[in-house]
């Protein structure tokens, strides 16, 4: 390659080095750094010149290639003459120094290259240099920066040179005045000194060994003096601080005694600089180094200024740290540094220093303080040995800090002191304390919308999780600590304020104990009584347990409560082990198994006691029961704050006394028990009584005793006596502790053995209770209730098998009455209702039996003081002022609760009576509520209907025949209910029926597990009812009633009918039902003769469907319409086609209902098709009289009969009638989708017919085009092609039907769909089709033109011997005036070679033919049909014999090549695929490799194409053109490389590509080559971007002696231009192939 090329093009890339693109300067510089390495001289000479020559370049231009000069320079300076090294100094040297001013980039650039080539040649570098820094002339600023970098690039060569250097730079420091003088000044001194403590650290790799630190010692303090005196003190903060940093690196090379003499003017003034600059971690560092070197050579001086050392280290350590700012975290650790340096030499007054300011009232400064402990705590360990004790006294004061910042660096302190021994000493216990104390701190609390604001927050949580990781680390990897912790932890399970802890204590115990156990450590066992400070087994044990009442409390405290309880067994009870080893795990299992939403708390505490009585029973120790006992009732009031594990705690007491056998002491604790106990509490109160009542189980006379002893003594008479007026609200009042009591004695009859229980019931525990029943206080009365209950419980429980007389039974149900009746009737604030049912459920089962007035009168006070509550989410307003309102879960739950103990007195009522008149007793209460006008009433009558019928079938036992007499009354009164507005009603309501046509059938004498085909009907007809359409609703009815029918028995029809006639008036739609059925029956009758009135009636219906709302009663009106068109269809439809369009949704209604029967819907079909085929579908019009041009408008019939065959298929019946006449309803509806097409709707469109109101308003999206694409869409649907809908409906082609631009698209997605899901229906369509292609509508030859087109496009064609007939039409059509319906004849005989391939070679001569021609259209705006002769060629050449096509190859290509560049994507697609397919006809024509190799470069280079349509088409072609080119390797690499899906690499393809081409066709060369050039003009930049891609890598992959092929100057010319391209992407890749010149 000639030098001029390089030269030219390196030219250009240096004019494009400041292209305002970055990614074109960035591969401009790129390709200049190529060029550059392969001819590094011949390069930078050019560079060079071309900075000489033009001096007036931008600095942005500048920048760039002394950037690009550097590079070459860096990484080929072993290739580069020595004389362009000299001269790269000069010029470097002179572009630094030519202006006075400082230009940064510029300048940096250039001294850039001075630092680069000063790695290799330090000698010429210092000599061009040292001539710009000559004695007594301030040199340019750059050349002292260029000398301070080179110190730091090239340490062994600079430092021989500094002496000189810092000789001549002396003077010039007093000369600088300028602040950038002086800051380059002390920026070099700073990195000279770096370089010279580097040099003397590695002498033995140093050049010269002999150099000393002495050497510059006096240079430096001479520097130093300026820095210090003058240039410290200046306003500019950036030079201060660089100031500092070179003092602080000049430090070190100072004389001792200078820098003795010095450090206390030196030390005050770097500190003063903290107040100067925002910026502090320069001056840390620089204060670092300084007494870093003060230290080393043992200064004197220092301890003079360690005062105010310490002051000011102490405010910067206590600045904040933001972690997000790398510097201030540097600066922290710098600062930590500072005080670890003189900690070394002022151990003591350190550690005063920090200890003391452990106590400042400022929190900053006692969290600054305690980071330094924490520092030297780790840091300086063998000084802080002595220190220890004096740290641990001192850091009590922290400990009581209140902020929580505070807090957590003491954490981190006692943590690195844990590591370091200290907390074995003494003080040590308190530390492990507070770790403790801060386990148990509650979640942080935040007002309602506070959130905070001070990013350092620690929040409870934070210090929370940090203490339980300490604790945790304590007990797992500090070793030494195991005897401070073991079993001093055990102390903080017991106190309340520990309880947050308890999680982690109890893990950390567990780690501990089995550890110490599995070794078997003599102190793992715990002697009680010498550690006094621990507490005792048995409330160990009690507060274990507790804390496992309510596992998921307390961070969850349940399960490591219970594992620690397993390790520590021996130590509670040695008889317990075995035990707790196999029951513990059993629990532990469940708890894991379960979470707070799925325990069974009710299960769980029973198991738990269980687990209790199971113990006590193998430590067999009744002394230490006892004490168990004692302790436990002591350690009550420890739970004041927490009553649901208090209550569980007197459930443990109870257990642990059962097991007690010295009375004295059981007497003693429930004597302690009733005193102490806080009887105002509800739940207390029922903790109380359960437990008393578990202890009654061993001890019952001993415990009635004691009640007795309760109820006469002291207590009752202080609370009632004179001081009771005085007595402050909040005191015990006497009605609590009587509640305690009356709860007490329910809870004992409960628990007491069986054999005891009956002789105490009168004469202790009723006796006891009686005296309270007429109380108002609703304590009392809830207690009562509840005590009742249980007692009737323990009766019914002990007397199944004896003859119990109860004889105060009826006394206790009139006071439960009494209860109910004192309730208000307007809400429901207490469970009275819900204990008193549940009590009369119990009471019921017991003799004597109740009267039937008695029982009635019970019935009618429970119902009525229920159902007539308002539903459970009513507000309740007229609650009292000291009421608290329910919350509404507490609402929602005691509802519940309420009607349930309903059901269930209801059940226990109708046992004693299971006969038709027992039901009939309860349900005459209930039946009147199921016609409430309130929603929730009628629903919670049905419901308790529902439950006691079942019930009633479910524990019936006939033994003889028996007459359900009320079957059909209850009949009457439900069925109605079955269409109920409530669906929860509807549903009981089935459910109802279905039970009582079974309990019939057992009184018929069926078997109790018979099942009836028709009452199981009912279930499906249940699942209807969820259903809320009337229509479904009313044929269940009817469904129903003819189930009803069949089962029951004659003599109850008549019943149930009257029963219905009520039914009737309900104020549901049952009623309107009767009218319609009378209306049908009689038109069914007498219809025939009402011939003159059929429009009127027509008219009537239409205007009485406007108003009904039910939908049952609108399907009888449909079926009146269908019986009145069976008897005068011809007057029928034509009053329907006249009404006004568009149809209102009444009329759609009446032509839906015609499509009810399919024979007459086929009558209504044909007669609608044959007027449709006839009449005009559209007239043109005007637009206006002063505009030209036609618009088509609709004429009204037509319209109106698509709108009506459209309606009736919407009618599922009509099926039969649809598919009987498929192809004519298909062929029909395609010419009128044609012929709709762009129509507009008339203005008067509802001027035809008579007696017309005005014309209605037209509804929205009523268009003329739409009614016909939908009818199709639903003929389809009807046709039960669902297959072809599917697709159509994803693929939107409905839309695109409607759509003129669409419409063909939409169409042939039409045709497609058919033919592949719907063939066996084509035939008879095509049949219908084909008189239609010469009808005088062009829109409709269109339509249907393009239907068959694209039915040739799938084999069902031939199969079907359609071929013929579409083949012949198709040819007809090549010639139609109308040149969209020529296109797509064209499209059409295309389509056979995807379709019918076999068919290709017998039509080959009129193919060829029609494509030829359709390639010559003149008459084709927007080539469309020479677009679709070219595809469809593509596809008819893939079947066509050789013979058939070899003559005329080569004119087909030459008639394609102009459309290969074509701007319309689709031609040059379609162009190039024809391409491809010709190529198997050219091969071995030798003509044919030329017309190959001519088009190859232009297929290539569309592989870029932005079409990626043309990229596929292009990959398509040259795969299969590629045995025809004539290379093996071009061959192989086109096929495995080109795959359509595949992605490509362009660049590395092009690459390879051009070196086979080099290899195996070295004559084209020239003819390629010039052909790439040809495409820099083109188009699309993609494409001249590969072309500039194309002739890089032919350059550079060209060997030497095949340059004379090329035509350099026309490439080099032809790259320059590119790189003025205005698409970046060009210039990029025209500089990229610029780097292949070489």
């Amino acid at each position: 390659m000639e030098e001029s090329d390089v030269e030219q093009v390196t030219l250009a890339l240096l004019d494009s080095a400041n292209d305002k693109d970055p990614v074109v300067r960035e591969q401009v510089r790129k390709s200049i750094l190529t060029l550059g390495k392969q001819q590094p001289n011949k390069v930078l000479s050019m560079c060079q010149d071309y900075l000489v020559k033009h001096p007036k370049l931008v600095i942005g231009h500048r920048v760039v290639i002394l950037q690009t000069i550097e590079l070459i320079v860096k990484t080929k300076i072993d290739d580069i003459s020595y004389p362009k090294i000299k001269s790269i100094i000069s010029l470097a040297s002179d572009e630094m120094t030519r202006s006075k001013d400082v230009v940064p980039d510029w300048q940096q650039a250039a001294s850039n290259i001075l630092v680069a080539v000063g790695n290799k040649y330090i000698n010429d570098i210092m000599e061009e240099i040292l001539s710009k820094f000559q004695p007594g002339i301030l040199p340019h600023f750059f050349v002292v920066q260029t000398l301070a970098s080179l110190s730091e690039s090239n340490v062994y060569g600079m430092v021989p040179f500094l002496n000189a250097i810092l000789g001549t730079m002396l003077p010039m420091l007093g000369m600088a005045k300028q602040d950038n003088m002086k800051w380059v000044f002390s920026s070099a001194l700073s990195h000279f000194s770096e370089s010279i403590l580097e040099y003397l650290a590695n002498l033995d790799k140093a050049p010269d060994p002999t150099v000393r630190k002495d050497t510059f010692s006096s240079d430096i303090y001479a520097a130093y003096d300026i820095l210090y005196c003058s240039w410290l003190q200046s306003r500019e903060s950036k030079l201060r601080l660089t100031v500092a940093e070179a003092v602080g690196s000049m430090s070190h090379l100072m004389a001792h005694d200078k820098l003795e003499e010095q450090l206390p003017k030196l030390i005050p003034t770097i500190l003063s600089l903290y107040k100067k600059n925002t910026e502090h971690y320069v001056i840390s560092k620089s204060l670092c180094q300084v007494l870093d070197a003060s230290v080393n050579m043992g200064s004197r001086v220092l301890e003079t200024q360690i005062d105010s050392l310490l002051t000011s280290l102490n405010q910067q350590v206590c600045a904040p740290v933001d972690y997000s700012n790398p510097l201030t975290v540097k600066n922290h650790n710098e600062v930590l540094r500072c005080f670890s340096i003189l900690a070394n030499t002022f151990p003591d007054r350190l550690v005063m220093f920090v200890l003391q300011k452990l106590e400042n009232s400022n929190e900053r400064i006692r969290m600054g303080s305690l980071a330094v402990l924490r520092h030297l705590i780790n840091s300086s360990t063998s000084i802080m040995e002595t220190k220890k004790l004096l740290i641990l006294a001192s850091i009590r004061q922290p400990l009581a800090d209140h902020s929580n910042k505070v807090k957590k660096r003491v954490v981190q302190v006692i943590s690195a002191m844990a590591h370091h021994g200290y907390l074995e000493l003494e003080g040590g216990d308190l530390l492990v304390k507070f770790i403790i104390q801060h386990c148990a701190l509650p979640d942080t609390y935040y007002r309602p919308g506070q959130r905070p604001s001070d990013p350092e927050e620690v929040t409870n949580e934070a210090l929370r999780s940090m203490c339980d990781n300490t604790l945790h680390l304590f007990t797992t990897t500090v070793g030494r600590l195991t005897d401070v912790l073991w079993p001093m932890l055990l102390y903080y399970l017991t106190p309340g304020q520990y309880s947050n802890a308890t999680t982690p204590l109890c893990k950390s115990l567990t780690l501990l104990g089995t550890k110490k156990r599995a070794s078997q450590e003599p102190n793992f066992n715990i002697d009680f009584n010498e550690q006094v400070n621990l507490p005792s087994p048995h409330i160990l044990m009690v507060r274990l347990l507790v804390n496992g009442s309510f596992p998921f409390r307390s961070r969850g405290h349940g399960a490591p409560s219970l594992s620690l309880l397993n390790v520590i067994s021996p130590n509670i009870h040695p008889n317990a082990e075995t035990l707790w080893e196999k029951e513990i795990p059993a629990l532990l299992s469940y708890l894991e198994e379960s979470t707070p939403e799925t325990l069974d708390n009710k299960k769980w505490e029973e198991s738990l006691l269980q687990f209790l009585a199971k113990s006590l029973v193998a430590i067999a120790d009744d002394k230490w029961s006892c004490q168990l006992a004692i302790e436990a009732t002591r350690y009550l009031s420890t739970y004041n704050q927490s009553l649901e594990e208090k209550g569980f705690l007197y459930r443990c007491v109870g257990v642990t006394l059962q097991q007690c056998s010295n009375k004295e002491v059981v007497q003693k604790q429930l004597q302690e028990i009733l005193i102490s106990a806080r009887h105002n509490d509800a739940m207390e109160r029922a903790g109380v009584a359960m437990g008393i009542g578990l202890c009654a189980s061993s001890h019952l006379d001993a415990t009635l005793a004691k009640l007795d002893d309760f109820g006469k003594s002291d207590a009752f008479k202080k609370a009632s006596g004179i001081f009771s007026l005085l007595k402050d609200k909040n005191d015990l009042d006497v009605e609590k502790m009587k509640s305690t009591l009356i709860l007490c004695y329910g809870y004992v009859a409960l628990h007491a053995p069986e054999d005891q229980i009956l002789s105490r019931i009168d004469s202790d525990i009723l006796r006891s209770i009686s005296k309270h029943f007429n109380t108002k206080d609703l304590t009392m009365k809830l207690s009562l209730i509840q005590s009742v209950g249980l007692i009737a419980k323990a009766i019914s429980t002990v007397v199944r098998n004896q003859g119990y007389m109860f004889v105060r039974k009826q006394e206790l149900m009139g006071v439960m009455m009494d209860f109910i009746k004192a309730e208000p009737t307007d809400a429901m604030r207490t469970p009275v209702r819900h204990l008193v049912m549940t009590t009369c459920a119990n009471l019921i089962n017991l003799e004597p039996a109740l009267t039937e007035n008695e029982n009635f009168d019970m019935l009618r006070t429970c119902l009525n003081g229920v159902y007539g509550l308002p539903p459970v989410n009513t507000p309740d307003k007229d609650r009292g002022k000291d009421e608290e309102a329910l919350e509404p879960q507490q609402r929602e739950a005691l509802y519940k609760d309420t009607f349930n103990a309903l059901q269930e007195l209801l059940r226990n009522i109708l046992v004693r009576d299971l006969s038709p008149d027992g039901l009939q007793s309860v349900f005459k209460h209930i039946e009147e509520w199921l016609s409430s006008g309130q929603d929730h009433e009628r629903e919670r009558a049905m419901n308790t209907t529902a439950h006691i019928l079942e019930f009633y079938f479910n524990n019936l036992h006939v033994k003889n025949m028996v007459t359900f007499h009320n079957l059909g009354s209850l009949l009457g009164r439900l069925a109605p209910r079955c269409t109920d507005p409530n669906p929860l009603v509807r549903r009981a309501a089935i459910d109802c029926i279905y039970t009582l046509l079974y309990i019939q059938l057992r009184y018929e004498g069926f078997s109790l597990d018979y099942k009836d085909d028709s009452v199981e009907r009912l279930i499906t007809l249940r699942e209807s009812m969820d259903n809320p359409d009337h229509s479904v609703l009313y044929k269940t009815c009817s469904e129903l009633a003819k189930i009803i029918s069949k089962r029951l028995p004659q003599q109850q029809l008549n019943t149930l009918i009257f029963m219905l006639f009520e039914g009737l008036v309900d104020s549901q739609s049952n009623c309107s039902r009767a009218s319609s059925v009378l209306l049908n029956t009689l038109l069914k009758h007498r219809g025939a003769g009402l011939q003159d009135l059929v429009s009127e009636m027509l008219e009537v219906l239409h205007i009485r469907l406007q108003m009904i709302s039910e939908d049952q009663v609108k399907v009888s009106v449909a079926q009146s319409i269908l019986i009145l068109a069976t008897q005068h269809l011809q007057t029928v439809i034509n009053t329907l086609i006249s009404f006004p369009l568009p149809f209102d949704s009444w009329s759609c209604e009446m032509w839906i209902a015609l499509g009810a029967d399919s024979k007459l819907a086929s009558q209504i079909m044909e007669m609608l098709m044959e007027k449709l085929n006839i009449m005009v579908p559209y007239v043109d019009k005007k637009e206006s009289m002063m505009r030209g041009g036609l618009t088509k408008v609709a004429t009204s019939h037509p319209l109106a009969m698509t709108c009506a065959l459209k309606e009736m298929m919407l009618n599922g019946q009509s099926q039969d009638a649809v598919v009987s006449l498929f192809p004519q309803l298909f062929s029909s509806l395609l010419v009128r989708l044609g012929s709709s097409l762009g129509v507009t709707l008339p203005k008067d469109i509802n001027s035809f017919g008579t007696n017309r109101k005005s014309p209605t308003k037209l509804a929205a999206g009523f268009d003329v085009c739409g009614v016909a694409v939908e009818a199709l869409r639903i003929l389809l649907a009807r046709a039960q092609l669902d297959h072809v809908v599917k697709p159509l409906d994803q693929e939107g082609a409905w839309d695109k039907m409607k759509d003129p631009q669409q419409h063909i698209p939409g169409v042939t997605l039409l045709a497609r769909a058919m033919a592949k899901h719907a063939g066996p229906r084509l035939p008879a369509i095509v049949e219908c089709l084909c008189p239609c292609l010469n009808n005088i509508y062009e829109c409709q030859r269109v339509t249907i033109t393009a239907f068959f087109s694209e039915l040739l496009n799938h084999h069902v064609v031939t199969e079907l011997m359609m071929m013929d007939v579409l083949m012949n039409n198709m040819m007809e059509r090549i010639s139609d005036p109308c040149c969209t319906v020529r296109m797509l004849a064209v499209r059409g005989l295309g389509n056979i070679a995807v379709g019918s391939p076999e068919k290709v070679n017998k039509y080959a001569k009129e193919l060829l033919a029609a494509m030829s021609s359709g390639m010559e259209e003149k008459d084709d705006p927007g080539k469309r049909i020479t677009l679709e002769a070219m595809s469809g060629l593509s596809k008819v050449l893939l079947y066509l014999d050789k013979k058939n096509v070899q003559l005329l190859v080569v004119y087909i290509f030459m008639k394609i090549k102009p459309f290969l560049e074509s701007e319309n994507d689709e031609i040059r697609c379609a162009s190039i695929m024809l391409l491809g397919n010709l190529s198997k006809f050219g091969s071995g024509e030798p003509v044919f490799k030329d017309q190959i190799h001519n088009v190859l470069v232009s297929l290539l280079l569309h592989l870029s194409d932005p079409n990626l349509q043309v990229v596929k088409a292009c990959k398509y072609a040259m795969r299969v053109c590629a045995p025809v080119v004539g290379s093996e390797l071009i061959t192989t690499m086109f096929q495995n490389h080109l795959h359509e899906d595949k992605s490509l690499h362009y660049g590395e393809f092009i690459n390879d590509l051009t070196k086979y081409i080099i290899q195996d066709f070295p004559g084209m060369l020239n003819f390629y080559h010039i052909t790439v050039i040809q495409f820099f003009k083109s188009n699309w930049a993609e494409v001249r971007a590969g072309a500039a891609m194309f002739i890089g890598f032919l350059l550079g992959n060209l060997p030497e002696e095949l340059f004379s092929h090329i035509n350099m100057g026309s490439v080099t010319k032809g790259l320059v231009m590119l790189l003025q391209d205005p698409d970046p992407v060009v210039r990029v890749k025209a500089a990229e192939a610029m780097g292949h010149f070489h």
